[in-house]
């Protein structure tokens, strides 16, 4: 089955929130949406320009930016920002939706880590924004929490566990509830049998609909 299937994406904006795949999630979702549609790629917060696809860091009008898609089908704009990455583009997203059939944006950052705890402003939903994915990493499992977490120290609070404490199901479970994401859940890196049996316990704790597998393997599977 495709990941598209799996998460039963559909027209109009998806937002990736969390940690441990948000970028892979994003290539793969527009790799297999671009045979069903026009497909943007963007962010709200910050991105490295990816080499496969075409690239817009211009500010186009939409009679530009539609005829690129027409072209190229799967195109990924933004605004050049520090450190060679890019930011939001200036056009809204919500226009964006509004020229292509598929705009996947990448709504948070985690500094490469597995897992992370939200502060208040985060993630950067866009409004108009159809569903949302949350990943998380399952390589953070059984990890002292101030290696594998994004705010550790959230985190920590929020689970009641010390920085050294490795980090469970259960630990992860507790912050999801309190910060309730709402929309899906897919736990990304589950390439062996332990994070699996982790993976599944913690979709046995949360209400929302939790997928699991391995984005850079192309597996994955639905937990509930």
């Amino acid at each position: 089955m495709k990941l598209t299937e799996l998460l039963s994406i559909r027209p109009g904006i998806t937002a990736l929130t969390g940690s441990g795949g948000k970028t892979t999630a994003l290539y793969l979702l527009a790799n297999e949406l671009q045979l069903f549609g026009t497909v943007l790629c963007t962010t709200t917060t910050h991105i490295r320009p990816p080499a496969h696809i075409p690239l817009l860091t211009t500010v186009p009008t939409c009679q530009t930016l539609s005829s690129a898609l027409r072209r190229h089908r799967c195109l990924c704009i933004g605004t050049p920002a520090e450190h060679n990455k890019l930011t939001a583009p200036l056009i809204p997203i919500r226009r964006l939706a509004e020229l292509a059939d598929y705009v996947l944006v990448e709504a948070d950052g985690s500094r490469g880590l597995p897992l992370k705890a939200h502060l208040p402003h985060e993630p950067v939903v866009p409004p108009g924004t159809a569903q949302t994915i949350l990943l998380l990493g399952a390589s953070g499992f059984h990890r002292p929490a101030w290696e594998v977490v994004h705010r550790p120290d959230l985190f920590c609070s929020l689970a009641d566990i010390s920085p050294q404490t490795p980090v469970t199901a259960q630990h992860v479970a507790s912050v999801l509830l309190h910060e309730n994401p709402g929309g899906k859940i897919f736990i990304n890196q589950v390439e062996c049998s332990g994070a699996a049996d982790q993976a599944r316990l913690l979709a046995s704790l949360l209400p929302w609909p939790v997928f699991a597998g391995s984005l850079k393997g192309g597996t994955w599977t639905c937990l509930s």
